[in-house]
């Protein structure tokens, strides 16, 4: 069973971005599980969605306490409760300028996958609205779910834009990629 936690602040598209991956997980064939925990409610604070996805019925019912990958929508939130899910295997995907060395200084010992979302989605029309790039980034960094069916996900269910959101979404993919195949991004 695969178990992903998205932390963001309120606003930001963290829960838009849980409902459209469980969406894709499901659309590819995938028993998926999702829940929320909106915290204050309100703009600004943090927000979380968690996804189980496996390939039979899941039956657990309890919050996610290890995380097998995380997608963070803000580098400031990789701390305390957040990174008390992470293990050394759990892989973390950041909204972050930063490079991985960075991160290799800062939170030695976790693998960190940064991603430049701001900068890629404004290049794409979509402002500091990131969640689209982040899913693509996410979804190469844990090779779940393909491209294609992201992508038609997001066709068929982003809120708007949808054609500037699948662009931001395959460059986000490419990013992840090129940083994984060792690449400079």
């Amino acid at each position: 069973m695969l178990q992903i936690i998205i932390q963001g602040r309120g606003g930001q598209g963290a829960q838009t971005a849980g409902n459209l991956l469980a969406m894709a997980f499901f659309a590819q064939g995938s028993q998926v599980q999702s829940f929320a925990s909106y915290g204050g409610a309100r703009r600004g604070t943090p927000v979380n969605s968690f996804i189980r996805v496996d390939d039979k019925p899941i039956r657990v019912r309890c919050d996610i306490e290890r995380a097998d990958a995380i997608l963070c929508f803000d580098s400031s939130l990789l701390a305390g409760p957040l990174l008390a899910a992470a293990g050394p295997e759990t892989l973390i995907v950041v909204n972050s300028a930063h490079t991985p060395q960075y991160f290799a200084g800062t939170l030695p010992g976790l693998r960190v996958v940064p991603v430049d979302g701001i900068g890629i989605a404004r290049r794409h029309g979509l402002g500091r609205i990131v969640n689209s790039v982040l899913l693509g980034a996410f979804a190469r960094a844990i090779e779940a779910p393909s491209l294609e069916v992201l992508a038609r996900t997001l066709r068929a269910d982003a809120p708007k834009k949808k054609e500037e959101n699948v662009a931001a979404c395959e460059d986000g993919y490419r990013r992840a990629d090129a940083q994984l195949a060792g690449k400079a991004a």
